[in-house]
């Protein structure tokens, strides 16, 4: 576990997520509604 969390990593690569990722957060984002009742915040999912 030490090894996850050192100040130095051995991969110091910066990560490029997929296309298909970016695609799925953009329309999870735009479908993502959220409706707020009396004092509480609900989050919908529009299709």
């Amino acid at each position: 576990m030490a090894q996850l969390y050192t100040e130095n990593p051995l991969n110091s690569e910066q990560l490029i997520p997929r296309n298909e990722t970016i695609r799925f957060l953009l329309d999870y984002s735009k479908a993502l509604y959220v409706v707020e009742i009396d004092s509480q915040k609900l989050d919908c999912l529009l299709n």
